[in-house]
């Protein structure tokens, strides 16, 4: 089992090693996300959507604060998903006040923290109601080959990247992994905690299933019996036939195959595809038991991640990337494939 004090892996990398060497978050202005929700507010209800630009602030933090500013509890406060510290992003807030008085939005104070805008809808903003996130970040490095660097990103453009989980679901030098392997172990973890545990061993295990494809060279082709994902969707299903038509799709970056999200039942992708599934958790055994024990239920997770609007500009020793990802992914699983970052 991975131990506290283990490095993470250095996952493999589908188009070689980096091109450069360099620094991401160098300020917070370095790294911008932008939230693209799957709904427009409805105008009306008993919830305030607020959005909001934060600067080097946690999203957990900010929805305490606005809950305080309303006098409303933790609980009346939604936000679709947590978005990096060191960075600045813009992102959708709500606020529970069913009368829609007693509350001026104008004098909420909070350094790095503005409300842009505000609207009303019926219902809490949930986890997961992003369709999308915009990022705009700047690399720096000092001997970049800009015509490597755009090489390299129009292979991203027409390929997609390997779907990683981020180094940041593991924690600081892969710390949570040690809350896994606590958990597992028979120890007794408060709620938030059990919850990144068993996060963390689930995104372990799908890099892991995801690393033996890239080795493999078929992480963007539909093995047999393989179960497939609709590009920016949860929809997975299991084609009739690898035929013409599902191998445009599949080039078109339309459907992507997929890997398990460990869990208990079967990993639901008959033939070749479910070998590295099963030889995966073969692999970390008291990771996969224990998801099974704690009663999640297996998932499926797109293995390739499509880079929709991807543009570089190089700016002095800096190259800035704009690109846009379906929700749940990680723009970390981008840089990775064009620089060896710090």
């Amino acid at each position: 089992m991975p131990g506290a004090n283990r490095l993470l892996p250095d996952w493999q990398r589908a188009f070689g090693g980096p091109v450069f060497q360099g620094l991401i978050k160098q300020t917070p202005s370095d790294f911008q996300v932008t939230e693209v929700l799957s709904f427009a507010p409805s105008g009306d209800g008993e919830h305030d959507f607020l959005w909001v630009e934060k600067t080097g602030a946690n999203t957990v933090w900010v929805a305490r604060s606005l809950a305080r500013h309303a006098n409303v509890g933790d609980r009346d406060v939604g936000y679709a998903g947590l978005k990096d510290r060191h960075a600045v992003t813009r992102q959708w807030f709500s606020v529970r006040r069913p009368s829609g008085s007693g509350t001026n939005w104008e004098s909420y104070d909070q350094p790095g923290v503005r409300v842009l805008d505000t609207s009303r809808n019926q219902r809490k903003l949930k986890r997961g109601a992003n369709s999308a996130n915009q990022f705009r970040i700047a690399i720096s490095g000092s001997a970049m080959d800009r015509e490597l660097v755009s090489e390299r990103l129009e292979i991203i453009r027409t390929n997609g990247v390997p779907n990683y989980f981020g180094e940041q679901r593991f924690g600081r030098d892969g710390s949570n992994l040690q809350l896994a392997s606590d958990l597992f172990g028979g120890k007794r973890l408060k709620r938030d905690k059990r919850s990144i545990a068993l996060s963390c061993a689930r995104s372990y295990l799908f890099n892991e299933i995801l690393q033996a494809r890239v080795v493999d060279d078929n992480w963007r082709n539909a093995l047999p019996g393989e179960l497939l994902n609709l590009d920016g969707t949860g929809s997975v299903f299991t084609p009739a036939a690898i035929d013409e038509e599902l191998m445009t799709r599949l080039a078109e970056l339309d459907i992507h195959p997929t890997g398990a999200l460990w869990g208990k039942g079967d990993p639901g992708s008959p033939g070749e595809a479910s070998e590295y599934d099963r030889n995966a958790a073969a692999k970390v055994p008291d990771f996969a038991a224990g998801l099974e024990k704690f009663g999640l239920s297996q998932a499926r997770r797109a293995l390739r991640l499509a880079v929709r609007r991807l543009a570089g500009e190089f700016d002095g020793d800096k190259l800035w990337l704009e690109f846009e990802l379906t929700s749940g992914a990680f723009a970390t699983a981008v840089l990775r494939e064009i620089a060896g970052y710090q």
